[in-house]
Parts: structure tokens; C-alpha cells; sequence
């Protein structure tokens, strides 16, 4: 048996990718004057991963990385009032509700209720923006555990684990990045849960031709998590069972290395 189960925050309990998608066409439509679409796709995302080490991940960096690029691309001739209007584009994605992914309240008070989990939210990003849509969504007590954290790896997760007591083996991951939120903890020896989002903002984006691990599955929706925990309890077991369950070494190079789903749908880029 498992006996911690985490669980991501953005596109997993939450719907987030499409207020940056929102805010994303937007930006086009202000410059669609200066230059096409696709420059503007292109300088933006060139921002965002030049911003991530100085602001990191979230909306405060997203925001900004929009007015440099704006800025850049319109040659310094865009208006003082279209600034303003990003700015105030970034305050109303912080301000907007947290709308909850279909099924997520429910999979949660099951976990929260049954004392052989510890129940974990490991979520990404900016510490004031995660913080608020913690407390809108009414999951905080849900929780055993709260972690945001600024990057997901390999490490990050096996000290998380090791804090509230467990090896990395008898923790399960699920979200829906699949860079972020499963090939780290596979690295450590981990199991994982891959939930596809409609969604994906490509600097999650990784190539899952060659992922070859049977401790992940592809869950079609948050729905589905209970059964496939179960099925991977059981696969769990009957690996032990053979003495065949090896333990992983939570290294990062690891990541890079042959993986390939083996799921109950086929899952899209996430």
C-alpha cells in the first residue's frame, strides 16, 4: 500500500492554463498592428523563460514578460494606456475565482477520510497567487500538507516526502504536467498518475514516445484516480510478491532516461 498521496495544484484540482491562454490572445490582438501572431507567440514565450529565474514560475512573471514584449515588438511605440491595460489584465488573473476540475472535491474528501494516507498538495509557482487559490478552493483542510514550491524535480520531491516521513517508493504523484509532476518522482522510485489537460503551455511540453515505466498510468479524468490507485497498489504488490520492485536513487539524469505509459487512455502532451 501507498502511504502518501500528493497531489498538484494548477490543471489538476484547478482550472489555470486558460486564464494565461486568455490573457495570451489578448496580447495578440493588442499587437496584431506591429506584428503577426505567431512573433508575438514566439518573443513571449522567449520572455517568460528568460523572466523564470528572476520571477519564477506564475502570473507576476507571465504579466511582465507580456509588457516586455510588448514593448519589444511594437519598437517602444505602444501606449502608456495598453501597459496599463496588461497590468490590469495580470491583477484580474490573480483576483479571478478558482474554479474547481469536475470531481476533484470528491477523489479529495476520499483520501482525506481514509487515515493510511498522508494527503499532500505540491503546487508550483508564485507563493501569493498559489496561496489564494488554496484558500478560494476550500481544500486547505483536505490536506495533511501543503507545499509551493518554486521548481519540481527530482530532489524537490525527495525532501517533500522524506518531511513527512516516507520514501519516495510509497508515494504516488498525480497531476498533469507530465515534466513537472510524474518523470521527477519516477526518478526517485515513485509512482505517478498522469491527468492530460485540455490545455498544455509548452515549456511543460516533453516527448512521451519513449516512456517505458510501469509505475505510471494515463487517467482519463481526476475520476478515474481511485481505480488506478488501486491498480497500481496491486500491480505494486504483485512486484513485491516476485521481488522485483527496485528502488530509484531520485536522480535527475534519471529523467531523461526510456519511459513509456502504461495507461487506461491515450494522453496527450501535458
Amino acid at each position: 500500500m501507498y502511504k502518501l498521496i500528493a497531489f498538484d495544484g494548477d490543471d489538476t484540482l484547478w482550472h489555470n492554463e486558460p486564464l494565461f491562454r486568455e490573457a495570451h490572445i489578448q496580447l495578440r490582438e493588442m499587437l496584431g498592428h506591429y506584428v503577426p501572431a505567431e512573433q508575438v507567440d514566439d518573443r513571449l514565450y522567449q520572455a517568460e523563460l528568460a523572466n523564470l529565474s528572476i520571477y519564477g514560475y506564475g502570473i507576476t512573471g507571465f504579466t511582465l514578460s507580456m509588457i516586455e514584449t510588448a514593448i519589444e515588438l511594437s519598437d517602444r511605440k505602444i501606449s502608456a494606456e495598453d501597459i496599463h491595460k496588461l497590468a490590469e489584465t495580470g491583477k484580474s488573473m490573480l483576483r479571478a475565482p478558482t474554479r474547481i476540475i469536475d470531481g476533484a472535491e470528491n477523489v479529495l474528501h476520499q483520501y482525506a477520510k481514509n487515515p493510511r494516507y498522508k494527503v499532500v498538495l505540491i503546487t508550483k509557482g508564485d507563493l501569493i497567487a498559489q496561496q489564494l487559490k488554496i484558500d478560494r478552493s476550500g481544500f486547505e483542510d483536505l490536506f495533511d500538507g501543503i507545499e509551493i514550491v518554486s521548481e519540481k524535480d527530482p530532489l524537490t520531491y525527495r525532501n517533500i516526502f522524506g518531511r513527512y516521513g516516507v520514501e519516495p517508493e510509497d508515494a504516488i504523484m498525480i497531476g498533469n504536467s507530465m515534466k513537472s509532476d510524474i518523470l521527477p518522482v519516477l526518478a526517485c522510485g515513485g509512482a505517478a498518475i498522469h491527468i492530460p489537460y485540455e490545455i498544455t503551455w509548452v515549456h511543460e511540453m516533453v516527448d512521451q514516445t519513449e516512456i517505458d515505466n510501469q509505475n505510471v498510468v494515463t487517467a482519463e479524468t481526476i475520476k478515474d484516480v481511485p481505480s488506478v490507485i488501486e491498480q497500481l497498489e496491486q500491480h505494486r504488490t504483485r512486484a513485491q510478491t516476485h521481488s522485483n520492485y527496485s528502488i530509484g536513487s531520485c536522480d535527475d539524469s534519471e529523467i531523461q532516461g526510456s519511459s513509456r505509459r502504461a495507461g487506461l487512455v491515450p494522453g496527450q502532451g501535458s
